[in-house]
């Protein structure tokens, strides 16, 4: 079957990945290579704009690489690739740096936010990074990037950076791509409170056992007015609910919205319900993971094999891209 056009995405290297990582983006890529030629990226040069040390950088690195492949992504069918091993994608961040407005760089609302975040660490790198994101993006003519509605800025900046680019040396060479908007769902943490985050400590890690998982579930907040098992519970206001959306049946999901509203069901186990149905879910994924964590070399050898195709393709774009500006 044809496909519908080549898809880029990239993420930061955080690590083992957890379930807001899972739902709110590795889920969808595993989904999207039914119909894309895709192309993914851990994007180690853009972690470096904000940690303070590199020191489990590359084990980050591996440790993400392993979920997203016990996850499904194909790399028979699908470029996985670390970001630093396609060195064209550097050169052509400096070109299009010629071509990017500083005042449009720092009013963009994801740099204004990294500011208030780290006031004391704002560096050349942060300001360009849009500039290297689209890099990442048009040095593959990726025809989609699929992104929550937040980063539709970002999309926006590529796509008038190559109208920029392509204007000032008269040519058609690097090309727009367009905005694949997904429904991100804001995964809330165990906190009950905040989007799930390692920075925060509240995350629930794809790799946990099914021991671990329980144990990590069963400390999850749950709607802070129900204080005793008899109390009735409000399902709109827990998170713990909400999970259930994503992991249990349609009849389990009915069951728990109405026993808890009328105290016929008691946190306790309304958790284990969860776990249960969450390690059911996960567990053919964490299998996978078991046996790729036998062979980490096979890890690096996948991720160093799609960065032998990845600039291949990001090679012939920079020949274009040279020609066009008129570089020896």
């Amino acid at each position: 079957m044809a496909k519908k056009g080549r898809v880029f995405s990239g993420a930061r290297p955080t690590g083992r990945q957890h379930l807001g990582n899972y739902l709110g983006a590795v889920k969808n890529y595993v989904a999207l290579q039914a119909d894309y030629d895709c192309i993914y990226c851990v994007v180690d040069l853009h972690a470096l704009t904000t940690l303070e040390t590199t020191r489990d950088l590359k084990n980050n690195t591996y440790e993400m690489a392993l979920d997203w492949l016990a996850a499904g992504i194909d790399p028979s069918q699908t470029i996985v690739f670390v970001q630093s091993h396609v060195p064209q994608v550097t050169e052509l961040f400096t070109i299009l740096s010629m071509v990017s407005p500083l005042g449009k760089l720092t009013d963009l609302p994801t740099f204004k936010d990294k500011v208030r975040e780290n006031p004391n660490n704002v560096n050349l790198g942060l300001v360009g990074y849009p500039v290297l994101m689209a890099a990442d993006i048009v040095l593959y003519k990726a025809d989609w990037v699929p992104v929550g509605i937040d980063q539709q800025p970002h999309i926006e900046f590529t796509r008038e950076t190559v109208r920029s680019f392509n204007y000032r040396y008269n040519c058609s060479v690097l090309k727009e791509p367009g905005m694949k908007v997904t429904e991100v769902p804001k995964v809330i943490g165990t906190d009950g409170q905040q989007k799930m985050s390692k920075s925060l400590n509240n995350q629930i890690e794809l790799a946990l056992t099914a021991e671990e998982t329980q144990k990590v579930v069963m400390t999850m907040v749950t709607d802070p007015a129900r204080i005793r098992r008899t109390d009735p519970g409000n399902p709109d206001v827990c998170n713990v609910f909400s999970m259930h959306k994503v992991f249990s049946s349609p009849e389990e999901i009915a069951m728990v919205n109405i026993e808890c509203r009328r105290a016929g069901i008691g946190c306790v186990d309304c958790k284990k319900l969860l776990a249960r149905n969450m390690n059911t879910h996960l567990a053919p994924l964490r299998e996978r993971r078991a046996e790729l964590a036998k062979r980490p070399d096979d890890i690096w050898d996948t991720l160093k094999d799609g960065a032998n195709r990845a600039r291949a393709i990001a090679e012939q774009t920079m020949s274009e891209v040279r020609a066009a500006v008129g570089l020896p």
